[in-house]
C-alpha cells in the first residue's frame, strides 16, 4: 500500500527535494503497473456485475470476486480463507443470479440485520453495534452513492472494494429495498472492518437524511452541515467488532469462529 500510495503523492511533491533514484523510480512504477492490473480485473468484474443473465454467469462473476480477492491475500483473514468452499461460492451464485433475475429474490435487509446482529451478540460486542433495518439501508445509500462518485473519477477510484455494479437499485435508480448477494456479503464486511461507517448512517438516520439526497439538494448557507462521516480521531469504534470478533477466536478458538461463520452464511443464504 505504501509504494502506491508514494505514487499518488508525488506529483504534489515539492521539486526543490533530491530526485529518486533509479531504483526509487523503478519501485514506483512497479507500484503503478501492479495498480493497473487490479483495476483492470475491476473494470471487468464491475461489467459482469451488471450483464448477469445466467446463473453460468454468477458463478464466473463470484469466482471472479474471489479470485482477485485472494490475489490481495492481505485483505482476507486466514480464518476466513480456510471455509470459503466451492459449495458456498455456487451458493453465492445462486442467490447472485435469482436477485438480478427478479426483485422478489433479493435478500432482505431484514435478513442482513438479524445476521449481523446474532454475530454481535454471539462475538460479545456491545449493545451499541445492533443495528436496524433503517441504518442498514442508509449505510447501504452511503457505500453505493460513495462508490459510484469514486467509480466515475477513474484512476485510483477504480478498485475491487469500490465497484457500484454489485448493489440492488430500483427504477430510480437509488438502493433497493433488499441486497444482491456479493453487495450483502460487502455490506456485513464494512460493517465489521469499519464499524463507524455504521455510526455516521446512524445519525444520518436520526436526521432523517441519505447520503443520495445530501449530494442532490445543497444545504442553505445558514443551514448546519449534516457530516457523512465521523472524524477518525473522534472513533474508538473504528475496530470494535473486529477487535471483538479476535476475542472470540482467542478464547473460543479458531474451530468455534468457523462454525459461527458457516451457521450465518447459511442463515444469509438459505437453501431454496
Amino acid at each position: 500500500m505504501f509504494p502506491i500510495l508514494l505514487a499518488v503523492l508525488l506529483p504534489f511533491a515539492d521539486p526543490s527535494q533530491p530526485k529518486l533514484t533509479p531504483q526509487q523510480q523503478q519501485r514506483i512504477e512497479q507500484a503503478k503497473a501492479s495498480f493497473e492490473v487490479h483495476r483492470q480485473a475491476a473494470l471487468r468484474l464491475n461489467d459482469m456485475a451488471q450483464s448477469i443473465q445466467s446463473e453460468a454467469d454468477a458463478r464466473k462473476f463470484v469466482d471472479g470476486i474471489e479470485e482477485e480477492l485472494f490475489d490481495h491475500r492481505g485483505s482476507i483473514p486466514s480464518k476466513l480463507q480456510s471455509w470459503i468452499t466451492h459449495s458456498m461460492r455456487r451458493r453465492v451464485a445462486r442467490a447472485e443470479f435469482a436477485a438480478v433475475s427478479d426483485p422478489a429474490n433479493l435478500i432482505p435487509e431484514q435478513r442482513v440485520v438479524d445476521v449481523w446482529n446474532e454475530y454481535v451478540r454471539e462475538i460479545g460486542a456491545p449493545d451499541n453495534a445492533l443495528v436496524t433495518v433503517a441504518e442498514v439501508h442508509n449505510l447501504r445509500d452511503g457505500l453505493y452513492t460513495g462508490s459510484q462518485r469514486m467509480w466515475n473519477r477513474g484512476g485510483f477510484g477504480q478498485s475491487l472494494w469500490i465497484i457500484p455494479g454489485i448493489y440492488a437499485l430500483d427504477r430510480n435508480g437509488k438502493v433497493a429495498a433488499g441486497c444482491r448477494a456479493i453487495e450483502a456479503l460487502k455490506v456485513l464486511h464494512d460493517m465489521e472492518n469499519s464499524f463507524i461507517s455504521v455510526k455516521s448512517a446512524r445519525e444520518r438516520v436520526q436526521k432523517g437524511v441519505l447520503v443520495s439526497d445530501l449530494l442532490r439538494q445543497p444545504q442553505p448557507e445558514a443551514a448546519q452541515p449534516i457530516s457523512t462521516v465521523v472524524s477518525l480521531a473522534q472513533s474508538p469504534e473504528l475496530d470494535l467488532i473486529s477487535a471483538c470478533a479476535r476475542r472470540y477466536s482467542e478464547e473460543h478458538g479458531q474451530k468455534a469462529y468457523k462454525e459461527l461463520m458457516e451457521r450465518l452464511f447459511q442463515e444469509l443464504f438459505p437453501v431454496q
